[in-house]
């Protein structure tokens, strides 16, 4: 942890620190190379941002990527968060809100796969660009994807829980996240596929929203039902609280002297991604890995991919940092303003100003 808050107390002295970012490796249409973006964009672009919702570190670090590039590169932005997984409505009406406010581009971290799927046509119709944004969004409209496969975050994740345990049977405890968000569902075909051929049983915990209140109910009736499985691969507000449920449980045990003979070890804990929590975790020993995707990059990728489409620069369909599976041993070689924002920042939520009244009335000119 110390390590962590160094490196955020020198991105809050020196900011130029975050601002070099680049250049960074990515996977773009398949191919790997470095990315670099623009130096500056070549007028103050109007871009809006939709969130899921900013309850936790992950979406923080996101709202702070794509604030820290849109100021680098002097554009104007708003970014809105629906509250959570549960509220398409409410980012359904954020978008149209950026509608009305006339954003030259959108940035979209969906709450579901197609439900903005008429709008973004209706935008790619008009020659506006789209930016799915780490979550997943099943539309022909969309210009390009600042996204990571979560099919491959999780196929990573199983690979390496294989190897940990050999060809031995094996229970496995899944806690996806959100039912409906297109990166669980892709989370759910990663893991079906690479553990074809094993000797795993998958035990579904459940879906639910990725905040601690909802992750620990469905922890607590999981493990009621099921107190004997091998390893745990959860979404990252789940291993946190798995974690801190288990070893309540055995310090229970042992204070009340039911524990008999040699204690069976707890289950192995990954998560299929990371935030702050899961990296304290993985240091105190406490997880045995985290997959990253790099969210924060990707945050300020999409910035990027926004701009350049805006000053009609062919860009990749998909753009994505390379996936890397996190353990103690390789922790302090990672790049952490990749996945974590500065200590102490919180979700960023702005308004995109209005226009003047007499732009506003302008009819738009073709695009």
């Amino acid at each position: 942890m110390k390590r962590i808050v160094t490196l955020f107390l020198l991105l809050l002295i020196c900011p130029a620190l975050a601002a070099h970012w680049f250049p960074v490796p990515v996977i773009a249409d398949g191919q790997k190379q470095q990315y670099t973006p623009l130096p500056k964009a070549q007028r103050q672009w109007r871009l809006c941002a939709l969130l899921p919702h900013g309850k936790d570190h992950y979406w923080w670090g996101v709202a702070w990527g794509i604030s820290e590039e849109a100021a680098r590169q002097g554009v104007m932005l708003g970014i809105y968060e629906a509250g959570g997984y549960e509220n398409a409505a409410k980012q359904v009406e954020q978008f149209r809100l950026c509608a009305q406010k006339k954003a030259d581009a959108y940035m979209i971290a969906a709450i579901s796969a197609n439900g903005l799927d008429a709008q973004i046509r209706e935008l790619s119709a008009r020659g506006i660009p789209v930016i799915d944004l780490i979550n997943g969004i099943d539309s022909a409209g969309v210009s390009s994807h600042s996204s990571l496969s979560f099919a491959g975050m999780s196929a990573a994740a199983a690979r390496y829980i294989l190897k940990l345990h050999g060809n031995k049977p094996l229970k496995l405890a899944w806690f996806p996240g959100p039912e409906g968000a297109a990166r669980v569902r892709d989370a759910e075909t990663g893991l079906t596929k690479a553990l074809q051929g094993s000797q795993t049983q998958v035990l579904h915990a459940g879906y639910g929203p990725t905040d601690a209140f909802s992750q620990a109910g469905l922890a607590r009736n999981f493990f009621a039902k099921n107190p004997d499985v091998d390893v745990v691969l959860a979404n990252a507000v789940a291993a946190k609280v798995v974690s801190q449920l288990l070893h309540q449980q055995l310090l229970h045990k042992e204070q009340a002297g039911k524990s008999q003979g040699v204690a069976k070890p707890l289950p192995k804990i990954v998560a299929y991604y990371a935030n702050p929590a899961v990296i304290e975790l993985l240091q105190q020993g406490q997880i045995a890995a985290a997959v990253t995707d790099s969210p924060v990059l990707q945050a300020r990728i999409a910035v990027d991919l926004a701009i350049r489409l805006l000053q009609k620069e062919r860009v990749p369909a998909y753009v994505a940092p390379q996936i890397e599976v996190l353990q103690a041993d390789n922790l302090a070689s990672y790049p952490m303003d990749r996945l974590l924002p500065p200590d102490e920042q919180w979700i960023i939520r702005r308004e995109l100003l209005d226009l003047p009244d007499e732009k506003l009335h302008q009819p738009e000119k073709p695009r």
